[in-house]
């Protein structure tokens, strides 16, 4: 599989990586394991969870499962050192998350700690904040989202904060590299310039949602990308399932995410549904997979660092580790940017 530069680092990352954030609820132990072997075995060299997940669904019992398990195959395995590990802080939320609070110095040192003692290891390769303290416009949120009740220099002040934390816990080799997620151009830009102001780490990563039917990140943000060597881990590649074509016609499969989210956190609407069929019919008249082509699609990008996949199948692993090798005709390009005009925002 090949391998992308993180940022401007001297990390090299799998083009797709294992996502995990269905390990303590959807997938257990011994399925998560199996997971893993299976993507190491094809050349993945990167997983991603976050001190939240299961998020399938999010409950206070089996917080923190997923980094347990990641820290049980690592102990069982002895494999550490061959995996990039990235994790991420949670921010602003429910009160049994962790507090529920902001991310804030404290939080983070807490945070890692906690993060690094569930996944037995002695260092995260790659820490990200899970979102913005001042909120964020992802998960269907830019349908109303406004800005202008935001603090200017209090959010800088915090941003200022949070990177003098992260700079401590790089020193005492805690943490390697640091990135973001969720996060909108101008929050990635204050990032990197106050780090570059006040010589603080530089983030190398941001992790936003990206697909065919979400691509938000080809504007100001992949200008930014380019710019400053800031690469996009994408996650919902496939849409939460919806560009595997396997809620075609209404199905919900069983032990599906729709028998957990039915509208899977807003992503499946009338408007949405009847797009989403055109990508999987032209993936199928070209004799394609629908995940394939839409996880092919997204490596195509030019300023994709790795994507994101995850499963709860071996089956469905299989099949989406199979796009690594995909190569998209001009033909099915064309077809892809001819739905794409019609259709830009559809969920």
């Amino acid at each position: 599989m090949n391998k992308r530069r993180l940022g401007t680092t001297d990390v090299w990352v799998s083009e797709l990586c294992l996502g995990s954030m269905t390990w303590g609820t959807q997938n257990d132990y011994a399925d998560a394991a199996e997971q893993i072997d299976c993507a190491l075995d094809h050349g993945v060299n990167f997983i991603d969870t976050a001190e939240m997940y299961p998020t399938t669904p999010l409950t206070e019992k089996t917080l923190g499962d997923t980094e347990t398990i990641i820290g049980q195959w690592f102990k069982a395995s002895g494999r550490r050192d061959d995996v990039v590990i990235a994790t991420k802080v949670t921010g602003k939320g429910k009160a049994w998350m962790y507090g529920g609070q902001d991310i804030t110095a404290e939080k983070i040192q807490v945070s890692i700690d906690r993060s690094l003692k569930r996944l037995q290891t002695d260092r995260i390769d790659l820490y990200q904040l899970h979102w913005p303290n001042r909120g964020s416009y992802h998960f269907r949120q830019n349908w109303t989202y406004d800005a202008t009740s935001q603090d200017t220099q209090q959010t800088k002040d915090n941003m200022l904060e949070v990177l003098r934390a992260l700079d401590d816990a790089i020193k005492a080799g805690k943490i390697i590299n640091i990135g973001l997620s969720n996060e909108s151009c101008w929050g990635t830009a204050q990032f990197l310039s106050i780090a570059e102001q006040n010589n603080l780490p530089r983030v190398v990563s941001i992790q936003n949602e990206y697909n065919l039917m979400n691509r938000l990140f080809d504007l100001d943000l992949a200008e930014l990308s380019h710019h400053e060597s800031v690469g996009l881990l994408a996650f919902s590649p496939l849409g939460a399932g919806m560009l595997s074509g396997k809620y075609s016609n209404g199905s919900k499969p069983e032990g599906s995410r729709r028998t957990l989210n039915n509208n899977l956190s807003g992503r499946f609407t009338d408007s949405s549904e009847p797009v989403c069929e055109r990508y999987v019919s032209l993936a199928r008249e070209h004799g394609l997979e629908p995940a394939q082509m839409a996880l092919a699609f997204c490596l195509t990008r030019p300023f994709m660092a790795s994507v994101i996949i995850g499963a709860t199948s071996m089956e469905q692993l299989k099949k989406n580790l199979g796009a690594a090798t995909l190569e998209l005709s001009d033909e099915v390009m064309q077809g892809i940017q001819a739905i794409y005009k019609d259709h830009p925002i559809p969920m």
